[in-house]
């Protein structure tokens, strides 16, 4: 069953995902990381904020369908019904419940101090609830 953990009160969710995804790559030999976002703007910011993070790391990541993705630790979509190279981590910066939520080992919620954002998150929260699984939280404050 997928882990799903919740972190909320976030202020800036690019800067908190970028610094999120240094330390996954830093910990893990071999992470496999998916970063779902809401629209293809929010996609293009992250690439981005990917890129432009830090002076001192590299955060290699490739957008899905992109012929790299496969080899890529990390994969950009805003497309949760696209087939995905890895299904190790789903990160969730959309404002929905991702269709494919239930193939990854684990989710990360990433739920800003927006109010819209955050109601959002708690229906996704009620959503999984609903559904019998155990959910973490944290508040990132």
């Amino acid at each position: 069953m997928t882990r799903i953990e919740f972190r909320t009160d976030i202020a800036d969710k690019m800067t908190y995902t970028c610094r999120w995804v240094r330390k996954a790559l830093s910990l893990s030999p071999v992470p496999r990381i998916v970063l779902l976002v809401r629209d293809r703007a929010q996609l293009a910011r992250l690439d981005e904020a990917l890129w432009t993070f830090s002076d001192q790391d590299f955060l290699p990541h490739a957008v899905a369908g992109d012929p790299a993705a496969f080899r890529s630790p990390v994969v950009l979509t805003d497309n949760d019904a696209i087939e995905l190279p890895h299904h190790q981590i789903l990160v969730n910066l959309s404002d929905t419940v991702p269709a494919c939520f239930a193939r990854f080992d684990r989710l990360l919620e990433i739920v800003s101090t927006d109010p819209d954002d955050r109601q959002a998150g708690r229906e996704r929260y009620a959503h999984y609830r609903q559904r019998g699984y155990t959910l973490h939280h944290e508040a990132i404050r």
